[in-house]
C-alpha cells in the first residue's frame, strides 16, 4: 500500500487550500458564526464550478472520474481552513453509499444531482442509544416512516435526507424529501448546523429505499471522511502553535526554545502524522472497495482522542491567548469536540474493534 500522493492529487489537494485560505475571512467558522445556513453559499457555487461535488463518482453520472480518496483531500483541506460546508454529507454520507449500493436508476437520479450542487445529507442511528431512531413499515408499494432522526447536519439547507430507519428490525436507508419532515434546530458546539428530524406517517415509494449495505456505508463512508477533515484540523493548530512558539519571547528568547514546549510540539507531531497514516489507510481500502470496517474503527478511535490531545497541547503552549474569543484556536477545539462524537466517539470504536476481534 503506497500512501504517498500522485501528482493529480497532490494539484488537488494544494488548489483547495489555496482558496480555501482566499476565502476563509468570508466563509469560514468564525465569519459564519451565526449564520442559519452555517455554510457560504458563494464558495458553494464555487466548489460546484470546480467539480468537487462530482469529484468521486464516475463520468457518466455528472462526476470528474476521480475516487473517495480524491474527495478526502478536499475534506481535510476544508478541516485546515476551517470552512464548513455540506460538501462531506452531500458526497461521502450520501454520495458515497448510493455509488456502491444504489440501483442504476439511484444512481443516474443521486449523483448526477449531488454532482451538480444539490445539497443533500444523511441521517444514520444514533450510535449512543441503541434501539432508538426512526422505524420504516411496508404500505402500498412503498413504506412509511415514524420516528425522529437526531443530529442531522444542514439539514435545513438540504433539499433531500438520507435517513436510516429499522425495517423489520434491520436498518434500511430511505431519501426523504427534507421539506416533508418537521425540523428543530440544535444548538450545539459544531459548525455544521445539525437539526432533529421529525417524521411522523411519511410515506416514501419503493424506489427511495436501499438495502441494510447503503445503511452500514453511510457511516462508514462518514467516519472516514470525518478523520481526513480532523487530520487537516490538526495539522493546522499544529502549525499555529510551531508559528506562536517561534514568535512570542519570553525571557529574552523565543519560548519554543524551551525543551519543554518543544516536547509539547513534538508530541502534537507524532499524533498529527499518526492520524494521518491511520485515516489514510483506511481510506484507501474503501476507495479501493475492500473491507475496510475494522480500519475504520481503528482510524476514527486513534483521530478522534490524537484531535483532542493537539487541540490541548496547542493551548498549553499558546497559554491565555489560546482561549480568547480574538483567537482562532477555539475553533478547533469546538470542532474536535462535535467531529470526535461524529459517527461514533473513540469508546464506540474501540468496542466494536473488540467484539470483532473477540477481546474481553
Amino acid at each position: 500500500m503506497d500512501l504517498s500522493l500522485t501528482e493529480d492529487q497532490e494539484l488537488i489537494a494544494a488548489t483547495a487550500r489555496e482558496l480555501l485560505e482566499s476565502k476563509a475571512a468570508t466563509a469560514g467558522a468564525r465569519a459564519l458564526d451565526g449564520d442559519p445556513a452555517g455554510y457560504s453559499a458563494p464558495l458553494w457555487k464555487e466548489m460546484v464550478e470546480l467539480g468537487w461535488t462530482g469529484l468521486a463518482f464516475p463520468e457518466e453520472h455528472g462526476g470528474v472520474g476521480g475516487d473517495f480518496l480524491d474527495v478526502c483531500l478536499l475534506f481535510e483541506q476544508l478541516g485546515y481552513a476551517q470552512v464548513p460546508s455540506p460538501l462531506l454529507a452531500s458526497v461521502a454520507c450520501c454520495g458515497m453509499p448510493v455509488a456502491r449500493f444504489g440501483t442504476s436508476a439511484q444512481k443516474e437520479r443521486w449523483l448526477n444531482a449531488i454532482s451538480d450542487g444539490q445539497i443533500v445529507t444523511a441521517a444514520p442511528l444514533p450510535w449512543d442509544r441503541p434501539g432508538e431512531g426512526p422505524v420504516a413499515s411496508r404500505s402500498d408499494s412503498g413504506y412509511v416512516l415514524d420516528g425522529t432522526a437526531t443530529f442531522v447536519p444542514f439539514a435545513a439547507s438540504a433539499e433531500h435526507i438520507l435517513l436510516v430507519a429499522r425495517l423489520d428490525g434491520e436498518p434500511h436507508a430511505f431519501w426523504v424529501d427534507a421539506a416533508d419532515v418537521t425540523l428543530k434546530p440544535l444548538g450545539t458546539v459544531g459548525h455544521d448546523r445539525p437539526c432533529h428530524a421529525e417524521l411522523d406517517g411519511l410515506w416514501v415509494p419503493g424506489d427511495a429505499a436501499l438495502g441494510p449495505d447503503a445503511a452500514a456505508a453511510i457511516s462508514l463512508f462518514g467516519a472516514a471522511a470525518t478523520c481526513a477533515e480532523m487530520v487537516g484540523a490538526a495539522q493546522r493548530v499544529l502549525d499555529m502553535t510551531v508559528q506562536y512558539a517561534t514568535e512570542r519571547e519570553q525571557f529574552g528568547r523565543a519560548v519554543g526554545s524551551f525543551q519543554a514546549v518543544q516536547h509539547h510540539c513534538a508530541n502534537m507531531a507524532i499524533d498529527v502524522l499518526g492520524s494521518r497514516f491511520t485515516a489514510y489507510e483506511a481510506i484507501w481500502l474503501l476507495s479501493v472497495n475492500r473491507e475496510a470496517a475494522q480500519q475504520v474503527s481503528m482510524a476514527k478511535a486513534w483521530v478522534s482522542e490524537a484531535y483532542e490531545r493537539v487541540c490541548a497541547l496547542g493551548h498549553q503552549v499558546h497559554g491565555a491567548i489560546g482561549f480568547t474569543q480574538e483567537h482562532d484556536l477555539h475553533l478547533f477545539s469546538e470542532h474536535a469536540l462535535s467531529a470526535s462524537l461524529a459517527f461514533g466517539d473513540a469508546d464506540l470504536h474501540l468496542d466494536t474493534l473488540a467484539d470483532t476481534l473477540d477481546l474481553p
